[in-house]
């Protein structure tokens, strides 16, 4: 049996999987995915003795879970296996417990510039090019770093009451082309724009291109 004394102490387990957690949300093609993330999750709650429930229950508050957990809620709404979009929903969980790291917050003046404008920008077509260039570099860049792929962008204040705000883009080919190389477009185009501040299926923005694109 092994000597107790070696185990690692609790607050460096918790920094560990909290560790874990953000670099699955922020590429979780490359960890796994959607289970991925809800293993490190549930290892995380286990860690700081939560019962498990909270995620389940704020799921299903928030309108986001079906069989196929927030991937099939994605399924709904966005073409393909829209990876970035599920860890999105997962980010915003973990920022309301505090474990989500922030590359960078919006001032008070940029938050308030973005949700009022967020919905209103949806009614024309856009690109990454054009969110980068509108409201600066994410708070959390979630998917790979291919200027080619899809991948969401979210954006957040300071204050933890404030909603997430998060922009996905996509790059695809059409349902019935043979290959799916080369994607459509030079750079992902936006689909939607969905604020964590409402129930997922009332949340979601569309642009043109993404009422378009969204699956039948």
């Amino acid at each position: 049996m092994s000597n107790p004394r070696n185990l690692r102490p609790a607050a460096e387990i918790r920094d560990y999987l909290v560790d874990q957690l953000n670099l699955a949300l922020r590429r979780p093609g490359m960890y796994g995915g959607e289970t991925a993330i809800r293993m490190v999750l549930d290892h995380l709650e286990y860690a700081v003795r939560r019962d498990g429930a909270g995620l389940p229950r704020w799921l299903e508050e928030h309108g986001a879970w079906t069989s196929r957990g927030v991937t099939g809620a994605f399924a709904l709404v966005i073409p393909g296996h829209y990876e970035s979009g599920v860890a999105s929903v997962y980010a915003e969980y973990a920022r309301a417990q505090g474990w989500l790291k922030i590359d960078r917050t919006l001032t008070a003046a940029e938050y308030s510039s973005l949700a009022i404008e967020h919905r209103r920008w949806t009614a024309h077509d856009r690109s990454l090019s054009d969110v980068l260039e509108t409201f600066g570099p994410p708070s959390i860049h979630l998917g790979g770093t291919n200027p080619l792929y899809g991948k969401t962008l979210s954006y957040t204040s300071g204050s933890p009451t404030d909603p997430m705000i998060s922009f996905h883009l996509w790059n695809g080919t059409e349902p019935d082309a043979e290959s799916s190389w080369p994607p459509l477009y030079r750079e992902p185009v936006l689909l939607a724009v969905r604020s964590s501040g409402q129930a997922f299926e009332t949340s979601l923005a569309f642009t043109p291109e993404g009422i378009r694109r969204r699956p039948s």
